[in-house]
């Protein structure tokens, strides 16, 4: 039987059925190319919309570029568009192409239309092709010129693309100065911000190479230029007004009258209702007022109530970006928005992810005054169907309780948990009431009550298994059952999956053992004999350790296994304070989404301004005297913000400053023996130098200055008691350009003494050079200087990079005073060459 006829396959846009569709449009779009007939136009634009549509969905159609461009030819805006669109798709990866379509694009440049030109002159500063340039900088020139604001904004973005294409053919043609008049005389307030923008990076990009751009870059932040924005900001678009933003917070005001200024001229924006200028005003006003602690605090009472009407306008997608904000300021400032606590109780059709973020800053802003009414909401989101929801409730009311001092209401409503008979419920709460018996050991009478009554059958999850066996050995003399539900879960040693379940299991039966010997002694054999046996390496270790510890001796394995132990004072916190000040550094980015910084989510190429966060973040702050000064002083601007902001919270975390920081340096590894003979010969330690010097000298290393020194300079007199504060020192280091970079020698000397490196730290201080950061292990080690001129207190930076292997030292330095650098650079190496030579 012969199988039936197929249907014709149907033509659709966006299913051609196959080359002969692409042929078909070229035939036609080559007879319409000519035509002038009435609707034509029309025609033409559902040939265009199936070639595009074509393109769309990856069908190659550049077979009809000839007659695309030819058909072109006609003042209809959306065929414009259209051809456009397609010959900047094929356009950018055929040059061949492209040099087709320049004299049509260039036309089309010169039309009477403006819309047309600005498309037209978009369109060609797309095409990307390097060997195109020279074509550009005529269309370009007149477009900065053009009558058309349009025009104007589409020719700023232009030069930047030319940039990126042609450093040298942008600046010689002198776009940069051409963008600079604009930017400052032009009437649009779009061209405006374009220019700026496009100012912005390629001075950026052209500071590191030219003196030039770095000063126009500083104009760019003087009080004149600053002002003038401010005073065009309601013109521009949220976009636009963004960038500027952005731009005055680096600007540094020179009093607080100016800082005063600032923020009353920019009052208004915080009623904004797009929520990225209310986030750039909200970063502007904190940074100006970071030193004016009073004013500090009232800008976290103004800025409350924008933030919580942007949280409650809008998609969920924003409601999260603000309240990721608002989160990170509640974690610095919980007493502030305290009162407000209201405002961050769940929502039924609020996503997952905007939860819990709002329990998160529930669980930041409770206190005496506002912990009932809290933990009673989060009580009944725990009885939530949202399974996920209920146990991050459970987690809140667990924080809740560990910082908090009056916790009766909220160990009560813990143990009710229990009595829920839900798995995931009884889990959750069985892992906080383990932490809370290590904090509060008075409840352990309630809780062991109510948690004896648990089935262990009935508890599956990992933390929750180890929770309960914790308490089952912890508190083996208050549990009557607690040597046969352990010795149970023994038996089904090898059905438990989870290596930390088992290690609990040791450890608890150890305990139980030491409390109870005689009903747990058969279950401590056959957990040793399991763990033993056990292949996991932590398991089996920790058994073998506590066989060889009751071998030895009994009371000592008391001593070490179920010592006295005090109540847990502070959990640990995932974050460091250095970590959330550089998030709040980067108030208004993904940082605060992510929360973490941005060299931790970004490329090194990507990271910008913030790139030298990573550099500080592998590094150990100094442990000199001019180093435990900046410690000390940071330290004391931490205290002051942590009075102001955290003033009536329940409990103060003490500040510890460390009295001697290790530094990050890996210690080489030396043979035991001739350890001990240095210890034992102190004499000869002159004479292994020596030998080492020698070796050194053996192996060709330079040990004469460099042949061609450079010509002498006025000498510079530095300040032997300069003090910059690590923060201060990146902020400088951000924003100052590199005045000098270039390699230096070291002596083979100094190299070997690098064993030490804080005989170099020490060396650099007795010539006024003081550390602000140092790391690395050879050969490479990074050390971060600063110095101050002891005549008009200007600051210089040092990035100082040693490779051991060639005694080489790269240097990289910034300074306030840029003419000073080489009389600084001067005394620099002079340092760092005498260095270990005598």
């Amino acid at each position: 039987m012969a199988p039936p006829a197929q249907a014709p396959r149907s033509s659709s846009p966006s299913q051609p059925s196959g080359k002969g569709e692409v042929s078909e449009l070229k035939i036609q779009l080559r007879q319409l190319a000519g035509s002038r007939a009435p609707g034509t136009d029309d025609s033409k634009r559902d040939l265009f919309k199936k070639v595009i549509s074509y393109m769309t969905i990856g069908i190659d159609v550049s077979s009809v570029f000839s007659e695309m461009v030819m058909c072109s030819a006609t003042s209809d805006i959306v065929l414009k568009k259209m051809c456009y669109l397609y010959v900047g798709n094929y356009a950018r990866y055929n040059p061949d192409l492209a040099l087709l379509t320049i004299n049509f694009l260039q036309r089309d440049c010169k039309d009477e239309d403006p819309m047309i030109r600005g498309l037209a002159l978009r369109s060609l500063c797309t095409l990307r092709v390097a060997n195109l340039v020279e074509y550009l900088v005529g269309p370009l020139g007149l477009g900065l010129k053009d009558t058309s604001s349009y025009v104007r904004k589409v020719a700023a973005v232009g030069v930047l693309k030319l940039y990126h294409i042609s450093a040298s053919t942008c600046v010689d043609a002198d776009f940069p100065a051409m963008l600079k008049h604009l930017m400052l005389h032009d009437r649009d307030a779009q061209v405006v911000a374009n220019c700026l923008s496009a100012l912005q990076e390629i001075w950026s990009l052209e500071a590191s190479t030219s003196e030039e751009a770095s000063r126009e870059r500083e104009a760019l932040l003087s009080k004149p230029v600053i002002y003038y924005f401010l005073n065009k900001i309601k013109e521009f678009s949220e976009w636009a007004q963004c960038i500027v933003l952005e731009l005055v917070s680096k600007y540094v005001p020179v009093d607080s009258n100016e800082i005063f200024d600032i923020m009353d001229l920019l009052e208004d924006r915080l009623q904004h209702a797009n929520g990225a200028v209310v986030l750039a005003t909200i970063k502007l006003f904190l940074q100006l007022t970071l030193s004016m602690a009073d004013v500090h605090q009232q800008v976290y009472e103004r800025i409350k109530a924008p933030l919580l009407t942007q949280v409650s306008s809008g998609c969920p997608e924003q409601s999260y970006a603000v309240l990721s904000h608002l989160h990170l300021l509640v974690m610095r400032a919980p007493i502030i928005f305290s009162s407000d606590y209201k405002h961050f109780y769940c929502q039924y059709n609020e996503p997952f992810y905007v939860k819990k973020l709002k329990l998160e800053m529930l669980t930041a802003v409770a206190n005496e005054s506002n912990t009932y009414e809290i933990v009673t909401e989060l009580c009944e989101y725990a009885a939530n169907v949202d399974i996920p929801m209920a146990r991050e409730s459970i987690r809140a009311v667990g924080k809740i309780a560990l910082q908090q001092y009056d916790v009766n209401a909220i160990v009560d409503r813990l143990l009710q948990f229990l009595e829920m008979e839900k798995d995931y419920v009884t889990a959750e709460t069985l892992v906080l009431v383990k932490d809370l018996l290590r904090k509060y050991p008075q409840w352990s009478q309630d809780c062991i009550a109510v948690v004896g009554n648990i089935s262990s059958q009935n508890v599956q999850e990992p933390k929750a298994k180890a929770a309960l066996i914790w308490m089952l050995g912890e508190y083996a003399q208050d549990m009557q059952d607690a040597p046969y539900i352990l010795e149970s879960l023994i038996e089904n040693w090898d059905d438990e999956d989870s290596a930390e379940v088992r290690l609990h299991l040791l450890t608890a039966v150890m305990k139980c053992f030491l409390r109870r010997p005689p009903e747990t002694q058969q279950a401590l054999g056959a957990a040793l004999a399991a763990g033993l046996a056990d292949f996991h390496r932590d398991v089996h270790d920790r058994a073998l350790f506590y066989y060889r510890l009751l071998q030895y001796n009994v009371s000592t394995a008391e001593h070490v296994v179920n010592p006295p132990k005090q109540a847990v004072s502070v959990f640990a916190d995932t974050q460091t304070n250095e970590i959330k000040d550089r998030i709040f550094d980067e108030f208004n980015s993904l940082a605060v989404l992510y929360q973490k910084p941005s060299y931790m989510f970004t490329d090194k190429e990507h990271r910008g301004p913030f790139a030298f966060s990573e550099e500080l973040a592998n590094l150990s702050i100094g442990t000199e005297s001019g180093a435990e000064n900046i410690i000390v002083s940071a330290q004391r601007v931490e205290e002051n913000d942590k009075d102001l902001l955290l003033l009536g919270t329940s409990e103060k975390e003490e500040i510890r400053v460390p009295t001697n920081n290790v530094s990050a340096y890996s210690a080489p590894t030396y043979d035991t023996e001739l350890l001990s003979l240095n210890e034992t010969l102190p004499a000869n330690s002159a004479q292994a130098s020596s030998a080492l010097d020698d070796l050194l000298l053996g192996l060709g290393l330079p040990t004469v200055p460099d042949p061609n020194p450079t010509p002498s300079l006025p000498p510079l007199k530095l300040n032997a008691k300069a003090v910059l504060e690590p923060s201060t020192f990146q902020q400088k280091w951000r924003q100052l350009p590199i005045s000098i970079s270039q390699e230096s020698s070291v002596s083979p000397q100094g190299v070997a003494a690098l064993i030490n490196p804080q005989a170099l730290v020490q060396h650099m201080q007795g010539h006024s050079v003081h550390l602000i950061a140092s790391g690395g292990q050879a050969p490479n080690f990074k050390f971060f200087f600063f110095a101050q001129n002891a005549e008009d207190s200007s600051i210089f930076l040092i990035e100082c990079v040693i490779n051991s292997s060639t005694c080489k030292a790269h240097l990289k330095i910034k300074a306030d005073d840029q003419s000073s650098s080489h009389s600084f650079l001067a005394l620099f190496e002079s340092a760092l060459s005498s260095f270990s030579v005598s």
